[in-house]
């Protein structure tokens, strides 16, 4: 793990380089680049340098591009439009680049099955591989979601209007369609192009609301507005999302059966006032919409990577080795792989653990390993260690990148997978579907299918990924920091999450928010003693123990908005 940050921290600074490269460049042309520095609106952005326009020549571009379908493009495609259709994303969401569809069918012998439409927006029929628009996404490489506002890989007329799946418009998607039963079993699947029509725009408490109401866990609203806000086929929309969230749930056990890992740490949302300052902290709990769509966007990326790569996997079996090579050269991918654990890491993790009450078996069978992870996440559930032990075994793994060598994703349990339903904010996945159309759609267009030019584009898009993250953590601890620089004085229950010779990390118990306890505050008129091995501090004349997972009150000292940094005192 040390070897690959290394690694990707060596990529990072290259990336950093050939984007100042280019910008130099840019600049001579009086045209805009990514890397071309701007007058920063938060700290975040200041520390990365992240874009927040589009230049004149993908601007001209746009202009271009056909604000209607023409006849000719539906009869290319499977007309999908009279078929219902929804989206479910946050109620903030602009960009809607997947919707599900829903039909009822009986076989022969008058078993029920289920016709299920993943669709994702076509954004490449729009983007044209080496256009203007094209180069200035690969160099983004990803859109930046900070807290007050979203950086776009695609400018907004793209990813907002000509592509975004939005409700009573006709949309280009490409499409994995699946045909399951009541056990969740995909009876036959296609991969093809499609229009379609959305009847409902849903947020994800619109959609759970539905499905509460179904299941009777609350009252049933008047019938006047079943619709509302899905207007038309309201009452097929419920009973649409009943039988998904059955077959999601189906999915999902399965899924976690086969050794998929449960990490699903809290998400911290804010409420912002008319100038852009948080006003309160909350956490996002995912819900059964949440896990329904989930559930089925892992599908179709699934569904496309084996399409690719599974046949060969077949063929590879009696002979690895050459075979594998000359295949892998035939049909480059791009893959979303992520790689076993170090095994000392996971012995590591379970030595330290120890120390809180809990247990981790290690194995050298993946599957049985992955068992061993989900029971200690499911046992520390509710206790005081538990963001620690979550956050713990979380950096104890490695870290999912894109690469054209399957190697499978060890999280999800995966022997293929790639990244296909996100064209709108992740590059990867419009690489994806161009390889798709290339391979097997016998698109006529061309597109980067050389094994090492594809390489290259993957660990561009995997700095890029970690460059937006880093971005989108110090966005939230800045507005953390801004939330708390008006509650100095305050007091706060919270729980141990570090110990340094230098201090006690605190992390609040209401809103996750971590600040420092300088060691010289602790206990002012005693001497602290550091005890590595044990991750405590000692104070040697009263003998009090300070320790991870300890539960402390603490009072906000002092707040450095633009360091992020926050001070507490114990109480």
């Amino acid at each position: 793990m040390h070897d690959f940050c290394n690694y990707v921290s060596m990529r990072t600074k290259d990336l950093i380089a050939k984007r100042e490269r280019r910008a130099r460049q840019s600049a001579k042309k009086q045209s805009y680049h990514p890397s071309a520095k701007q007058q920063p609106e938060t700290a975040a952005e200041a520390a990365y340098t992240l874009p927040s326009s589009f230049g004149a020549e993908v601007l001209k571009e746009l202009k271009a591009l056909p604000l209607s379908i023409s006849d000719e493009e539906i009869l290319r495609r499977r007309d999908m439009r009279e078929v219902l259709t929804f989206t479910i994303d946050p109620e903030d969401a602009k960009d809607f680049d997947d919707a599900l569809s829903y039909e009822v069918l009986q076989d022969d012998h008058g078993e029920v099955r289920y016709r299920i439409g993943i669709h994702i927006a076509d954004v490449t029929h729009y983007v044209q591989e080496g256009s203007a628009v094209d180069e200035e996404a690969y160099q983004r490489g990803t859109s930046i979601y900070l807290v007050d506002r979203v950086i776009p890989m695609l400018p907004e007329q793209l990813s907002n209007e000509l592509c975004s799946l939005r409700p009573d418009e006709d949309k280009l998607c490409m499409s994995v369609i699946v045909e399951m039963n009541d056990q969740a079993q995909v009876l036959r699947h296609k991969i093809c192009r499609t229009v379609i029509h959305s009847d409902s725009r849903l947020t994800y408490q619109q959609a759970q609301a539905m499905l509460d109401e179904a299941k009777g866990k609350r009252a049933p609203r008047d019938k006047n507005v079943v619709g509302d806000p899905a207007k038309a086929k309201g009452e097929e929309l419920q009973e649409a999302l009943l039988v998904l969230d059955k077959l999601a749930k189906e999915l999902r056990r399965k899924r976690f059966e086969h050794g998929a890992i449960n990490f699903e740490t809290p998400d911290v949302q804010f409420r912002l006032d008319e100038a852009g300052n948080p006003t309160e902290i909350l956490f996002r709990s995912l819900t059964d919409a949440n896990h329904l769509i989930e559930e089925f966007m892992l599908l179709a990326n699934r569904i496309v990577a084996k399409e690719i790569g599974g046949k060969e996997a077949m063929r590879r079996e009696g002979d690895e080795g050459m075979r594998r090579e000359s295949d892998e050269a035939r049909r480059p991918f791009v893959y979303r792989v992520h790689d076993v654990p170090d095994p000392e890491k996971m012995v590591k993790l379970g030595n330290f653990i120890r120390q809180f009450g809990f247990h981790l078996r290690t194995s050298a069978k993946r599957s049985v390993q992955n068992k061993h992870i989900n029971a200690l996440l499911l046992s520390c559930q509710g206790t005081n260690s538990q963001t620690l032990i979550e956050t713990l075994a979380i950096r104890s793994m490695a870290k999912a990148v894109y690469s054209t060598s399957n190697i499978g994703h060890y999280g999800l349990a995966f022997t293929h997978y790639t990244h296909f339903t996100s064209p709108i904010r992740r590059y990867p996945d419009m690489m994806v579907h161009r390889l798709v159309a290339r391979y097997l759609l016998q698109s006529k267009a061309t597109c980067r299918h050389d094994k090492e030019v594809l390489e290259e584009a993957c660990v561009h898009c995997s700095d890029t990924e970690q460059m937006a993250q880093m971005a989108e953590r110090n966005s939230i601890k800045e507005m953390q920091a801004r939330w708390m620089s008006s509650r100095i004085g305050e007091e706060f229950d919270g729980v141990i999450s570090g110990v340094t010779e230098f201090g006690l990390f605190v992390q609040l118990s209401a809103t996750l928010t971590e600040g420092l306890v300088p060691i010289r505050t602790i206990e002012p008129h005693d001497y602290m003693q550091y005890d590595e091995e044990n991750y405590c501090l000692i104070a040697a004349r009263s003998g009090n123990t300070y320790t991870l997972s300890d539960s402390v009150r603490v009072r906000v000292t002092r707040v450095d908005v633009e360091r992020r940094k926050i001070d507490f005192e114990l109480v």
